[in-house]
């Protein structure tokens, strides 16, 4: 069976059942600006058609495999099984602004192995496709619907790296733009990455209006390297340079860990490491989690941190954790239901 993200195989069924184009039109609204189930969408197309079209497309890539709710914040964290068993995770944002964020998952683990992150410690396995990427937003965007909310942003922050699975992250961003689908505005997608200089410089020119937010969370490269191998092979020097070429304001995370990235020589040389680059820095708290000895610096010191960071001329947003309760860090509980399945 075909998914229903592959467009060019979706085209050849339409052309097949000779459906007009003002009935496929009302059949994607259905999917993907109405929220709609299949069996609704299906009722857009000529009848002698829907048949075929059930046949022979998959409607849905992952399987919802648990949902949890935070009693806190409003925040929903979703497990997905894929088709060949694995389990990835999204987190559903419904902060009081109203603006609906999901924040989706690009790979199975990640081989990036940063040593504050649940995900890391899974190992990597695979990519995933753009239409698991896709189905993340699309069954989020069935969840919502009887709330009267569809999701407003996306953001690649959950499990991998996003830009070593760039062929099928930029596929699924070109669909979530295009205006025949979810016609998102570029603006409100953003993706995180570790800093691989060639793959954001490749990204951007491709996506100029989608925001790239770099996980920088050191500008000491010795410290930078401790809390993330990759930047070993890609140092702070390189990184400054594609950052400095980049043009436009980019994010630049910066997760507080309690005495290791939270003291004065830390501050000194992010504003060192910053200065002159258009950025916008948000300062993160840390989700701990089984198994790893850090700890997250507390919220006084970082608002300190925060505005002295302001004071020396940077936009600055001190973030807050939503669905601690939930376990919301990525990969907390996919890790745990592995080793519930395992024992």
């Amino acid at each position: 069976m075909i998914t229903i993200y592959d467009t060019e195989a979706i085209e050849e069924i339409r052309s097949r059942n000779a459906v007009q184009p003002h009935r496929m039109k009302l059949f994607r609204n259905a999917l993907f600006k109405n929220s709609a189930d299949c069996k609704t969408a299906l009722e857009m197309l000529p009848e002698k058609a829907r048949a075929d079209f059930k046949t022979r497309i998959d409607f849905e890539s992952l399987e919802l495999a648990e949902r949890h709710n935070s009693e806190i914040d409003g925040a929903s964290k979703l497990i997905f099984r894929t088709r060949d068993g694995h389990l990835i995770e999204s987190v559903l944002l419904r902060p009081k602004t109203g603006r609906t964020s999901i924040c989706i998952s690009s790979q199975v683990g990640c081989a990036c192995f940063c040593s504050f992150c649940a995900t890391g410690k899974m190992g990597f396995t695979r990519n995933l496709s753009a239409g698991e990427i896709l189905d993340q937003v699309t069954q989020a965007n069935r969840m919502l619907k009887p709330e009267n909310r569809s999701i407003r942003n996306v953001v690649f922050m959950g499990m991998g790296e996003p830009l070593l699975n760039l062929e099928s992250v930029s596929a699924s961003i070109d669909f979530m733009t295009a205006p025949q689908f979810f016609d998102l505005s570029p603006a409100r997608i953003t993706v995180s990455t570790v800093g691989i200089p060639t793959a954001m410089d490749a990204f951007t020119e491709r996506f100029p209006k989608v925001k790239l937010a770099l996980s920088l969370h050191s500008a000491r490269q010795a410290v930078r390297e401790k809390l993330m191998p990759m930047a070993g092979k890609y140092p702070l020097e390189r990184l400054r340079g594609t950052l400095s070429a980049l043009g436009g304001k980019i994010m630049i995370e910066y997760l507080m860990l309690a005495g290791v990235n939270d003291q004065e020589e830390d501050l000194i040389a992010l504003i060192d490491y910053l200065s002159g680059i258009p950025v916008h820095i948000n300062i993160i708290p840390f989700n701990k989690y089984p198994g790893c000895d850090l700890l997250g610096t507390p919220q006084p010191e970082r608002e300190q941190f925060a505005n002295r960071l302001k004071a020396a001329g940077f936009d600055v947003t001190l973030r807050y954790s939503l669905g601690a309760d939930i376990a919301a860090a990525c990969g907390q509980l996919v890790q745990n239901k592995r080793k519930e399945l395992i024992g």
